[in-house]
């Protein structure tokens, strides 16, 4: 328990957020929670009041978190007639940790700072296990004496977390991280698929090779993912494909070229297309295989 709860709200109990909200409700403060569909029992089973609107959450809670898929639901959750913004009064804080549009977070976070709301955008990396076991990285932007406020609860959520800059730097951090993580999960992919193709034990090329240069956390966990086809989702295909789609409208905007992050983003594209697009992001690896015509595993049983 804390010795000193507060009011907090939070708008979105998926598969991240129903954990991420759970570990502040065990460390005693008073939630006050709302999501699309059903609350989920690990929710609604504690103490966390449940109101029907974003509106209601952001009058009741002095500190708003919003944890939904893409760029237009954060702007219905905030901007809409029963939304967030409604609901707000000066000297609170909302605290957006979906993966979003960094540009479009801008302009959130001027509407909201309008009202006289400090705002974060604060995204992260881990996936559902992650959320689960509360070890999070935190990627955040916003002002310091906000930041500063909020960092205690983040720490209830997270073991890694960083205030990058001002707004907008969160979000684009999170596209940075999710550049690397995808070209990682290709490049295992395509070793994996040609090292089984070849003829190599993929198990054994991949325990070879977790003890040179190449070994990662990729390497270690997508890679046993791929040679044990276990591609239940921690993180689904089809939100790191929007998320890679971030960072091409980015580099539109900036100029910049992202030549292996537009080619890892055709791939996750082929298995959005053939109906793998609720799969794990490891099952990026199936795409190579259908180039190769070759599976790097087969699946036991």
């Amino acid at each position: 328990m804390t010795s000193s709860p507060l009011k907090l709200g939070f708008i979105g109990l998926g598969i991240m957020g129903a954990p991420m909200c759970g570990h502040l409700i065990n460390a005693g403060h008073q939630l006050f929670v709302h999501t699309v569909g059903k609350v989920p029992d690990a929710i609604a089973e504690t103490s966390a009041t449940v109101c029907t609107s974003a509106r209601g959450v952001a009058e009741r809670a002095d500190i708003v978190f919003i944890m939904v898929p893409d760029t237009p639901d954060v702007e219905a959750v905030l901007f809409d007639e029963r939304g967030v913004a409604s609901g707000l009064t000066a000297g609170k804080v909302v605290v957006d940790m979906s993966s979003i549009c960094p540009i479009r977070t801008k302009d959130f976070a001027r509407r909201i700072n309008a009202i006289g709301v400090d705002y974060l955008d604060a995204p992260v990396s881990g996936g559902e296990v992650g959320a689960k076991a509360a070890s999070l990285t935190i990627m955040v932007g916003g002002p310091e004496a906000a930041f500063e406020r909020v960092k205690p609860l983040f720490s209830l959520m997270g073991k890694n977390v960083t205030l990058v800059g001002g707004n907008g730097d969160g979000q684009t951090t999170k596209v940075a991280n999710q550049i690397i993580v995808a070209l990682n999960i290709a490049a295992v992919g395509e070793a994996l698929v040609f090292a089984s193709k070849a003829g190599a034990d993929p198990a054994r090329v991949r325990q070879a090779l977790m003890g040179g240069f190449a070994s990662s956390r990729i390497l270690e966990v997508h890679g046993e993912r791929m040679i044990k086809r276990t591609f239940e989702p921690g993180f689904r295909i089809g939100l790191h494909q929007k998320d890679l789609n971030l960072a091409l409208q980015g580099a539109r905007t900036l100029g910049v070229s992202l030549p292996n992050t537009a080619g890892t983003a055709q791939l996750m594209q082929a298995c959005a297309a053939n109906g793998m697009g609720n799969l794990d992001h490891s099952a990026l690896v199936r795409a190579l295989e259908l180039l190769a015509g070759h599976e790097v595993a087969k699946a036991e049983g």
